[in-house]
């Protein structure tokens, strides 16, 4: 496939240009609350960028899987209508790290368009933003001058947020000729459409501070990005994207499935084929990464994405589900390059259908309201659908609005357009203040400094509890002091050190360091960048000073219980993996002293069966007691080695740890583990359960901390037994037959009470009185609001004729019920406004239907006054 070849040919170029070839990130940032999807290739080199942390490499590339759906990448609506919009593509792109600048940068663009795209150079043509004359002079010694476009800001000046690192971009363009427009250059091609941009080469030269003022940047670095997708029709000399050999492959099968031909000319079909070929790729890779379709956030977009897909499927005759019988032809296209599809298919193909049976469950119904709402436009006066209806109608029920304007016009009706807009637009603003909840302040570059003047700290934990060390930086209110005295807290910065930094999961030492007379308290120890190691906490005495040496002591029995925890965590993800299936994947861990906290992606709750099965497991390979290894690889092996887990939001460097329990539990991790598994005893799952839609969280406990949760529940059932007189192997039989017992008692109280109620409605039939030829019966009874709401139905029976008001009181509250019979109801008495004109009387608020309504309030006294009025009302009338 040409996708693939372009895809090798472009890594393997950079690769011999001394580039690190790095692995797509997942489409779901787990670690970045900034994102709902990765959008960009330069997404997982974000801190990198920003200075917050260092990679082993200068230089890389990556082929990155983006969806943009949201924000100001929203290119969803457009889907399916236009010939290059869609959901998810694949970014190519190269990188440099205060590297290589703009002449590099546009050598490489320049040689890979013209020999890796094969575009010819008569069709090649670029901008330059109006201000960069560095990059203008460096593309004319490349090309002709007069194909060089200066474009302004808006297009051409990259930044990422209003501060921060940004600068000047240079993006290439290929003319597709005098048939897409008469522009004769890129700045005069106002659609795009002739000369169509497909790399964009981001020079990050400044850093524009508060006031907007722009300084160099120390280092400078470079970000480009070409959308493989574009880059293919292009090279295929096809108008759409979706004659691309992915998306078009993806198109056929859709043709099979639908029994119809796929014509890109058919205006009104070839967007449904467009759609869904373009919306499983973005599904199936979101789910395979680990998000799954919900009601917020994220999920909430695929949900949306999932809809849009099954409601252009229904214009194909597609009424029963059918995503998941076009997974297997996607899986055959891009499953060798990405493997996450292969391992989660079964999982992606079951979502996808239940997702699928739900939504048409709710276009059913939704299909039904729609005619109720049709039928009451019809009977007004206005002959016209509300804004609030339509919204309704295109939120709820996934009716697009183009949709329901098609269906209004054939009914002789309008929609109310305006009020609509105003409903849309607080929708949007309620998910734009959902989406600032992601926002978050970019830490101090402090450290950065420092690892520049003072080097790395070096981590010797592995195997020693306790070294001397040399202190190498000393921090206290957030800045660099030469000497911290008695009573301070703050951060020391050793030269090497036994204490290990929180990180993947697994919480920080404790300890302290001594030297002479001074003891610091070391109460966390974290790594605010990458290559220091910080021991936080309380000088008690004496004084430290920089330069001098200190005796780094861990709280070692504290340190050995986490590891067996570790140790269990890795034992856990790999029986999750052999009872539950290949697609679980690691979403979160906390590894801590007493228990561990493991979190991983799958769509529904596990049954006691597989909880006892993955306990069995870990506790089988405990007891088989192997030994632990721990050994490096350079990353790029490890990328030949598929059994070895990596995981999401991880920045890992050129050399990594392998942690390998007796081959069959292989993970990339930096943490502290048992050398024989043995030393762990026991291993129980304290709980399981839900923290968001498909992800569940498993916690649990290994040796002392396991053995006391067996004794607890243990004396749980002794003393349950004790109370129930029965012996343990007989307890569920007992509990049986008290249950049994149980619920024949409840029916006889039921029937009592249902007696008792019928009595007290006799007894009320005597209080009917009449007013103005109304027969009207109002009471307070002492009854449960349920009961009260029973009562009232049987009374209004009985009556045939009348009005029925009753009050329930609790303490300080009460309650309103008021019935009127249908007879009434047609000569004008509605029980929903006289409710509103008798809950003032209570210091309450109330509504409901014609027929019934209720009220609450918090003047039990007011209901005399209540009573009175509704008699006072009926006079009148």
């Amino acid at each position: 496939m040409l996708s693939q070849e372009v895809r090798k040919k472009f890594l393997q170029y950079f690769k011999e240009k001394g580039h690190a070839v790095v692995p797509s990130s997942p489409t779901v940032p787990h670690e970045d609350p900034t994102l709902l999807f990765i959008n960009a290739g330069m997404n997982q080199f974000k801190d990198v960028f920003l200075g917050k942390t260092s990679r082993d490499y200068t230089r890389a590339a990556s082929s990155q899987k983006c969806i943009r759906v949201g924000g100001k990448h929203n290119d969803l609506d457009n889907v399916g209508h236009t010939k290059r919009h869609i959901t998810f593509f694949e970014m190519l792109g190269n990188f440099s790290f205060g590297d290589y600048f703009k002449k590099e940068a546009i050598v490489f663009a320049w040689e890979v368009a013209t020999s890796i795209f094969n575009f010819p150079e008569e069709k090649l043509f670029v901008s330059v933003y109006e201000k960069d004359d560095e990059a203008y002079e460096l593309w004319k010694e490349i090309i002709d001058e007069k194909k060089i476009s200066r474009i302004g800001e808006k297009d051409n000046f990259w930044a990422m947020g209003d501060t921060g690192p940004c600068g000047p971009c240079s993006e290439l363009f290929f003319d597709r000729g005098p048939e897409y427009g008469s522009a004769r250059a890129v700045h005069e091609d106002v659609d795009g459409e002739r000369f169509l941009e497909f790399w964009n080469l981001v020079f990050m030269q400044y850093n524009r501070d508060p006031s907007g003022k722009l300084k160099e940047l120390p280092k400078q670095s470079v970000d480009t990005g070409a959308g493989l997708e574009r880059v293919l029709a292009l090279m295929m000399n096809v108008p759409s994207v979706f004659q691309t050999d992915i998306l078009g492959m993806l198109i056929k099968e859709v043709e099979k499935i639908a029994h119809r031909k796929y014509d890109p000319k058919d205006t009104k079909h070839a967007p449904a084929f467009h759609v869904i070929a373009d919306h499983i790729r973005s599904l199936s890779f979101a789910i395979a990464d680990g998000a799954q379709p919900s009601n917020i956030e994220r999920g909430y977009v695929l949900r949306k994405i999932l809809r849009r897909a099954v409601r252009y499927g229904r214009m194909l005759g597609l009424n029963k589900p059918f995503l998941a019988s076009v997974l297997p032809r996607l899986i055959d296209t891009m499953g060798d390059d990405f493997h996450e599809l292969k391992t989660a298919q079964d999982r992606i193909a079951e979502i996808l259908t239940v997702e699928e049976e739900s939504f048409l469950q709710t276009l059913h119904r939704g299909g039904n309201i729609l005619s109720a709402i049709i039928d009451h436009a019809q009977k007004s006066s206005k002959k016209e659908i509300s804004g609030e209806e339509a919204f309704k109608l295109k939120d709820t029920y996934g009716f697009p609005l183009e949709e329901i304007l098609l269906i209004a016009k054939d009914s002789g009706l309008s929609v109310n357009l305006d009020q609509y807009q105003i409903l849309e637009e607080q929708a949007k603003e309620r998910s734009r203040q959902s989406k600032q909840s992601y926002e978050h302040k970019v830490e101090s570059t402090i450290y950065e400094d420092f690892v520049a003047h003072h080097g790395t700290s070096e981590f010797v934990g592995y195997e020693q509890v306790e070294v001397e060390a040399t202190i190498k930086g000393l921090f206290v209110d957030g800045k660099s002091v030469k000497m911290m005295e008695a009573g301070q807290e703050g951060l020391v910065i050793l030269d090497e050190t036994p204490f290990y930094a929180e990180k993947g999961g697994q919480v920080g030492d404790i300890g302290r360091l001594i030297h002479e007379k001074a003891h610091f308290i070391v109460k966390d120890t974290q790594s605010p960048f990458q290559g220091v190691i910080a021991h936080i906490g309380l000088l008690e005495s004496g004084v430290l000073l920089v330069g001098e040496p200190v005796n780094a002591e861990i709280n070692a029995k504290r340190r050995a219980e986490i590891e067996k925890h570790h140790t269990a965590t890795h034992l856990l993800h790999y029986a999750l993996q052999q009872v539950l299936g290949p697609h679980i994947r690691q979403a979160g861990s906390l590894v801590e002293a007493d228990r561990l906290r493991f979190d991983f992606n799958h769509h529904k709750a596990l049954t006691n069966e597989e909880l006892r099965d993955i306990e069995r497991l870990v506790n089988q390979k405990i007891w088989e007691s192997p030994t632990l290894k721990s050994y490096e690889l350079s990353f790029e092996d490890v990328q030949k080695h598929p059994e070895i887990k990596q995981f999401f939001g991880e920045k890992y460097g050129k050399v990594v740890r392998v942690v390998d329990i007796d081959h069959y539990s292989k993970e990339l991790c930096g943490g502290t583990h048992v050398t024989s598994l043995g030393t762990i005893g026991c291993f129980r799952i304290a709980k399981e359960g839900s923290i968001a839609k498909g992800v569940r969280r498993i916690e649990a406990v290994t040796g002392p901390k396991a053995e006391e949760m067996r004794y607890n529940i243990e004396d749980q059932l002794f003393n349950l037994s004790s109370l129930l007189k029965s012996n343990l192997p007989k307890l569920d039989e007992t509990v049986k037959s008290l249950i049994k017992e149980n619920e024949k008692l409840k029916e006889q109280a039921l029937f009592a009470r249902k007696r008792e109620l019928s009595d007290l409605a006799d007894s009320l039939m005597e209080k009917v009185k009449q007013i103005n030829n109304i027969s009207i019966l109002s009471a307070v009874v002492e009854v449960s609001k349920k009961e009260m709401t029973d009562l009232g139905s049987d009374l209004i029976s009985r009556m045939k004729s009348g009005i029925v008001l009753l009050c329930q009181i609790e303490e300080d509250k009460c309650q309103l019920l008021l019935r009127v019979s249908p007879d009434l109801v047609e000569r004008g008495i509605h029980a929903d406004q006289l409710i509103k004109e008798l809950a003032g009387s209570i210091e309450g608020s109330g509504g409901g239907k014609k027929e019934a309504a209720q009220a609450g309030g918090k003047n039990p006294k007011g209901v005399v006054i209540a009573f009175d009025k509704i008699k006072e009302i009926l006079e009148t009338d």
